[in-house]
């Protein structure tokens, strides 16, 4: 799990082959005028999916995780108070991983809960546990969900 602010991006930019992509979209993309929802980036392998709710509470969260995808939560507006747990903590799951959906839920507390401000972002490898959307205000994310292994183009 990686926290940090969005002028520190090109640091992270070659820890994963699209990584670079996703931060250049950040810079000439104007996320605020996505509605929300799925926006394709690069098909299959890399996509954003903007989110504008009002935040809920630390205990109607459940935490989850994904195999496929790699999560970069950027909030834009508000604050995201995201939780974490290693996933090798976990041993309450609530049902079998979904392929389909790409994630488990688990019945586990965070061990570690991380205030976001806006202009922030929390990166979620797949041996993360996660949740967000936790806060007493509206919060207005975009979520870049990033394939672990991007399939090759020619």
């Amino acid at each position: 799990m990686i926290l940090d602010t969005i002028t520190n991006a090109h640091r992270y930019a070659n820890l994963h082959p699209l990584f670079a992509k996703v931060f250049a979209y950040i810079q000439s993309t104007d996320l605020y005028g996505l509605t929300p929802g799925k926006h394709a980036i690069d098909g299959d392998d890399l996509f954003v999916i903007i989110e504008h709710v009002q935040g809920r509470s630390r205990e109607s969260t459940q935490l989850e995780c994904h195999r496929k995808y790699i999560d970069i939560q950027l909030v834009l507006d508000g604050v995201d108070e995201m939780g974490w747990k290693s996933l090798t903590d976990c041993q309450n799951p609530v049902d079998e991983y979904s392929p389909a959906y790409d994630v488990q839920l688990f019945n586990a507390m965070p061990t570690a809960w991380i205030a976001t401000p806006a202009n922030s972002f929390c990166i979620f490898f797949p041996e993360d546990a996660h949740t967000a959307l936790v806060g007493t205000g509206s919060i207005h994310k975009a979520v870049f969900k990033i394939a672990v292994n991007p399939e090759t183009r020619i």
